[in-house]
């Protein structure tokens, strides 16, 4: 074996072990180790460079932005469990029903809401599916490709609109400001939502029977609608405000904002008379499962990242990165080409871990750093958001699946996702086309 094709081939044995559907975290600690093996037998690197790893290692957990994970996730499963999220979604439905098309534009609206309250896409997916997907589909005749795909999109939309728990991890593994990713991810993410709203417009203009209108008689039944609307509506958006506004002026960083959400998504419980053992319960594990997710990947990819640069693999992507045609946007062509990939396969907590750290050096070598440093975390967050929508391992559609009645098949699901697949890349090309929907509360960019 050449000396140098122990990198390449570490790269491979990760990658063919993760196809072949064993657990990422264990495979990358599983290849490290092996490989740590062969690169001192090898003579890459003595036994004393593995001494790194613990220091590395303490360093992950030690890292004060990390923390903000929890804190989001508790947050966001907090207001689905004690069902004001469920509050809200027929409050608006009723709202924006009487319009052709309106009970979907209602679940555009409050996905886009619950994003921007919850920063977690299970916790979005699963509300959205089970209040609205009944009452869409079987009471007032919809699609059902237009209903689940609808449902999918606007669930994911947590993982781009601030407070997003993906802006986090990314915000980590680029080195940039959590909170200037927060405040450049904004627009991109309400655009996204709004060519969402304008796909269901313009379904239910050219084919009527898709997307009927909710009788009227139905909505004057509800008494003091308009009141409702703002019982429901405004403590949630306070919440988002209150947390978001602490980031963006610089009153609060955003491990702090985040302990704020999670203590203010459960005062509007209590307020609520909706906490009880039972939805505490649930909150915490649910934020424990994840976030030990998510430090088990952490650690993993750490080992693979220390092992991986020990044997020269980091030189060899540099190279391979840095000489495509074309340079700075040959760059940005491959790393899209391979996150939106790799979305089909793996969850994007995955391809944060593994690819980034891969993509970085080059990154650095061409200059890309400030208000550009951003502006490619959010282009990969927008990229990244499609590892939950495209068949046949997107996270969005087995969590949809999981409440959908078993009269639909799966692969209406998957045909229901396609066309906000497509929008999502549309949204992708104009962030890369025009980097001042990204930057343009930064300041200018320096290139």
């Amino acid at each position: 074996m050449p000396h140098d094709a122990l990198g390449p081939l570490m790269f491979a044995a990760v990658f063919l072990l993760i196809f072949v559907g064993y657990p990422v975290a264990f495979t990358l600690a599983g290849v490290s180790l092996a490989f740590a093996v062969l690169g001192v037998w090898s003579g890459h690197f003595g036994a004393q460079y593995l001494a790194l790893f613990p220091e590395r290692v303490f360093g992950v957990m030690a890292n004060p932005v990390l923390l903000a994970v929890p804190y989001f996730v508790f947050m966001g499963t907090m207001l689905e469990r004690s069902r004001l999220a469920e509050d809200l979604l027929r409050t608006i439905g009723l709202l924006f029903g009487p319009l052709r098309g309106g009970l979907a534009l209602a679940v555009v609206f409050v996905g886009t809401l619950l994003a921007a309250a919850t920063g977690v896409v299970g916790a979005s997916v699963v509300a959205m599916g089970m209040i609205s997907l009944p009452i869409i589909m079987q009471r007032y005749g919809y699609d059902p490709r237009l209903a689940t795909g609808v449902i999918c999109a606007s669930g994911t939309l947590g993982q781009i609109i601030p407070p997003s728990v993906v802006l986090v991890v990314l915000g980590d593994q680029l080195g940039v400001s959590v909170g200037e990713l927060f405040k450049g991810a904004m627009f991109p993410g309400l655009l996204l939502a709004g060519l969402f709203a304008i796909h269901v417009l313009i379904v239910a203009w050219r084919r009527p029977a898709c997307a009927p209108a909710i009788p009227r008689a139905e909505r004057d039944a509800v008494p003091h609608l308009g009141r409702e609307v703002l019982r429901v509506m405004v403590p949630p958006l306070a919440l988002v405000l209150v947390v978001l506004g602490s980031i963006f002026g610089g009153v609060a960083t955003p491990t702090e904002a985040g302990a704020l959400g999670a203590f203010g998504a459960t005062l509007l419980a209590v307020l609520a008379r909706r906490l009880d053992r039972a939805t505490l319960r649930g909150t915490i594990e649910s934020t424990l499962r994840i976030t030990a997710m998510v430090m088990f990947l952490l650690i993993g990819s750490t080992a693979f990242t220390l092992v991986f640069r020990g044997l020269h693999g980091d030189l060899w992507i540099e190279g391979l990165l840095t000489n495509l045609p074309g340079g700075w946007w040959g760059l940005i062509v491959v790393a899209n080409l391979a996150v939106f990939a790799l979305g089909f396969f793996i969850d994007f907590f995955e391809i944060a871990f593994i690819v980034l750290p891969m993509l970085m050096p080059a990154v650095k070598a061409l200059g890309i750093e400030g208000a550009e440093l951003v502006w490619f975390g959010v282009m990969l967050a927008m990229n990244l958001q499609t590892s939950f929508l495209t068949p046949p391992f997107g996270f969005a559609l087995f969590y949809l699946r999981g409440v959908t009645p078993a009269e639909i098949p799966t692969s209406t699901i998957y045909r229901g996702v396609i066309p906000f697949i497509a929008i999502q890349l549309v949204a992708l090309v104009i962030v890369i086309a025009w980097p001042g929907l990204v930057t343009s509360l930064l300041g200018p960019t320096s290139r």
